[in-house]
């Protein structure tokens, strides 16, 4: 079965034009499953979610902004995904799906990295924990704040500290680095350009 996915960092959609913008996109992808960050949504509601997601069969669940940073709202096509269980934390909302055509189980979290370096270490936690939640194979998409090469940053530098942890959690993890299609950045010169789009086959 393949799970079309949208991994998105919106930067805020408080906006009621942006969030056209946004449903337009998400409508034109045909995704399954849609994982946007910094909503900067404090309060999400139903009508926020049915205002960027497409028909009447969503599911979701949020992790909430911190004043007026950060946020996460995962949604979905309950036709095509059933709901067995959700946990959110500081930095990522995690969703145990059950495929409705074949039954099959996966995890899906959706994160929004912390921008200051000291709560870095509790991010990595907290990806841990998760991962010793459920057996299930799992998917990680979000904006983790952090790259792990030079050339994944719009400005190229050299390889630091929080690049080689990076880099370490997603071994540790047994975790796979899977490119993305669309543009490199979400946004780049304060232009919004492409999503990162993601096709999983089970």
């Amino acid at each position: 079965m393949k799970i079309k996915i949208i991994s998105w960092n919106v930067r805020g959609a408080n906006d009621r034009a942006k969030r056209k913008v946004i449903k337009a996109l998400i409508r034109s992808q045909r995704a399954d499953l849609v994982c946007l960050q910094e909503t900067k949504i404090q309060d999400m509601s139903r009508e926020i979610v049915h205002s960027l997601g497409v028909g009447r069969f969503l599911g979701w669940g949020a992790m909430s902004a911190r004043g007026a940073a950060g946020g996460v709202v995962v949604f979905w096509d309950k036709r095509v995904l059933e709901l067995v269980g959700m946990e959110v934390g500081l930095f990522s909302i995690s969703c145990r799906f059950k495929n409705c055509e074949d039954g099959f189980l996966w995890t899906f979290t959706g994160v929004y990295g912390p921008t200051l370096k000291r709560n870095r270490e509790l991010f990595w936690e907290e990806l841990g924990a998760i991962r010793g939640l459920w057996s299930d194979p799992w998917c990680i998409g979000g904006d983790f704040n952090v790259v792990r090469f030079p050339s994944e940053r719009s400005r190229e530098g050299r390889i630091t500290g929080s690049m080689r942890r990076f880099s370490e959690v997603i071994e540790e993890l047994a975790l796979r680095d899977m490119s993305l299609h669309g543009g490199p950045f979400t946004w780049t010169g304060g232009l919004m350009v492409s999503p990162g789009l993601g096709w999983i086959v089970f």
